[in-house]
């Protein structure tokens, strides 16, 4: 399978808005992690709530964010962390 990203690999999630279907959550663009896993290829779901006939086949990352990086004035341990899986087209370069 041929992937933009790698296991390991830093990211920063889009900040752009979206209208309409969207998975990933508002609060974690903009934010800066790493690749924990690749899940696979999928048909791309916000193309599919949009009914497009043929919608593109992406890849989905499970993506690990230190939880002091995501909430402002997070209060738990440093070692903290959140995984969430992120469609390719919402991941940039870190």
């Amino acid at each position: 399978m041929d992937t933009k990203f790698k296991i390991n690999d830093e990211i920063t999630v889009d900040s752009r808005s979206s209208a309409g279907h969207c998975r990933t959550p508002a609060y974690i663009r903009g934010k800066k992690g790493v690749i924990e896993r690749i899940c696979g290829q999928y048909p791309n779901p916000e193309e599919i709530a949009l009914c497009k006939k043929d919608p593109q086949i992406v890849t989905l990352y499970r993506c690990r964010f230190k939880q002091m990086d995501v909430w402002d004035n997070y209060s738990g341990k440093a070692s903290d962390t959140i995984e969430l899986e992120i469609y390719e087209h919402w991941l940039i370069d870190a």
